[in-house]
Order: C-alpha cells, then structure tokens, then sequence
C-alpha cells in the first residue's frame, strides 16, 4: 500500500512485536503479513478506531464472498483463521499499546463442523507409499520422504528442516525442533530406516541438508549447501505427484500423512498422550481431533444407548 495508514503502521509494529518479543517462526510471521494484509485489502479502514462492530460484520461479509487466485472459496476455517488473527491483533493494541479498540472478545467465530480430519485408508497408503521408482536418485529421495512421513507423523516444515546427522540409525530416533522451537524425539520405523539408508547410500555428496535437490551439482559443491535443501513446495508438490501416480482421488498432502500417523496409532491402542508427544502438540485438545476417526464404534453405542432418551 502506497498510503501507509494509521492501520497498517499499527499492522507493521504488531508483526515486528511477534517477531521480537514473542518469538514467532518466520512463516507464522508471513501468515498473519498475509491475512492482515487481506483485511487492509477488502476493509480499506485509516485507522484502528475504526475498527467497530459494522465494520467487523462487513469483513464477515467480504470473507465470504472472497475468491482465491484460482476462483475457490475460502473454507469455514480459513475464515475463521483470518478472524482469529484480528482478535489477536486487536488483543495487542489494548494490551501493548494501550488502545482503545473495538473487544476482540467479541468478533465471534463461524461455526464449524466437527473437524474432519482426512486420512488415508490403508491400500491407498500402501500405494503411494509404493509409487516412486526406487530405481531412480529421486525415486530413492521421494521414497525416502513418503516414509518417513508416516512413520514420523513430521509437519511438512519440520521434515524439510532435518539435516543427515539428525539421524541416529542405532536407535532409530530422530530429534526434531518442532513449534515455538521444541525438541522432540520421533522414531523411524524399520521401512522408513531401509527407505532412508538407500537414499543415503547415492548421496556422495558431504552437503548438511537431508533432503536436497541436484545430486550431481551437489557433489562439487562445499557444505552446508543450504541452496540445496529441499523447498516446502517441492516437498508439498513431491506427496501430490506421487498420489496423482498412485491414483488416489481424496488428493492428500503431507498433512493428511501425518493425520494418517495418528489415527494409525490410536487404531492399534496407542494413548492419546503418547500420541499428543509423537505430534509435538502442545494441548492435548488439538490431538483429540483425532478420537472422532478412531471411534465410529463408540459412536455406535452412544446412538444405541442415548439417542432413543
């Protein structure tokens, strides 16, 4: 924006705030950039004050009728995300700023369903699991990725981050650096090793990054060679490829692998804690989600047992 406005100089500190003082990860940073950008974008407001219960019900208004790039609607939780950075923005200006603004408390949420968590049932896990051509450097590499995925239930950002020596082939554990910077220990299972240990035996290369791209360059270059890490999207393009491959229509990303890692464990008896310390979750509430797939059977008994009161 040419015109810097009272807003989105206020915009500007926040984002510097959660930088400085709260210690966000650079991508959380560029999300809220993002989302308080399109509230500039569709509110055209100078000013925080004019930030009232009219103008809230309008950007409620514009969320809905907001089309993508590629013409889709935004989903229930998209919007709510973008609400849900609003109140944290507004939260900031009463508490570090000491403004009088409009109570975030009270921008309320749409409802949502029931999170619907996708995974995959396990031929089509096994299919694409099975896609890449391991005859191949990528198909190795690519291999190696989709494995380790479901055996770690990773987030995408966390797998691209990993370097070849945070591997420990003895105990098969890798510690990761998750959200806010904690470390975790995941564990590889006996495919993911195999998976992993092929892969490494054509990497001859000494570049730090686990995943990278361009073997052949790589071999003439000196370490880090940071350039040569794998990027989130490639990584994100990787998993839609290879479901495209193996055929798969529910289209699943790396997400749905790790969603797939949960339920998996909860099926074969896993408790929902161990499992809240596998993802690296911080409340044992976002793990929960995941009861819903886990449980049609108690559904069952509730609609026998309670329905008919």
């Amino acid at each position: 924006m040419e015109n810097t406005t009272q807003l989105s100089q206020a915009i500007d500190r926040y984002l510097i705030y959660l930088q400085a003082e709260e210690n966000k990860s650079p991508l959380t940073v560029s999300t809220y950039r993002q989302s308080l950008d399109l509230f500039l974008k569709l509110m055209h407001l100078e000013s925080p004050d004019f930030i009232d219960k009219q103008a809230i019900r309008m950007y409620k208004s514009a969320l809905h009728s907001y089309r993508t790039k590629t013409d889709h609607e935004l989903s229930i939780r998209t919007k709510n995300h973008h609400l849900t950075i609003l109140r944290a923005f507004l939260r900031y200006l009463i508490q570090e700023e000491e403004q009088d603004v409009y109570p975030p408390d009270r921008i309320t949420r749409f409802k949502e369903d029931p999170r619907k968590v996708k995974v995959l049932f396990r031929d089509d896990l096994e299919a694409l699991l099975a896609a890449p051509d391991v005859t191949k450097k990528e198909g190795k590499r690519d291999k190696a990725i989709l494995e380790l995925f479901f055996s770690t239930g990773l987030r995408l950002a966390e797998l691209r981050s990993l370097n070849t020596d945070d591997l420990n082939f003895k105990t098969r554990e890798i510690s990761v650096r998750g959200k806010r910077g904690k470390i975790r220990v995941v564990f590889i299972s006996d495919r993911a090793a195999e998976a992993l240990e092929r892969y490494l035996e054509i990497r001859l290369d000494h570049l730090t990054p686990l995943f990278i791209r361009n073997f052949q360059k790589a071999n003439n270059v000196l370490p880090p060679g940071e350039e040569f890490r794998l990027s989130r999207i490639s990584i994100y393009n990787i998993v839609k490829k290879y479901a495209r491959a193996a055929g798969i229509m529910s289209n699943p990303s790396p997400h749905t692998l790790r969603h797939s890692f949960a339920t998996d464990l909860l099926r074969n008896g896993a408790d929902l804690r161990s499992v809240q310390e596998m993802l690296g979750h911080k409340d044992l509430g976002t793990t929960q989600i995941y009861t819903h797939v886990t449980n049609p059977q108690l559904k069952e008994v509730h609609r026998k047992h309670h329905d008919s009161h």
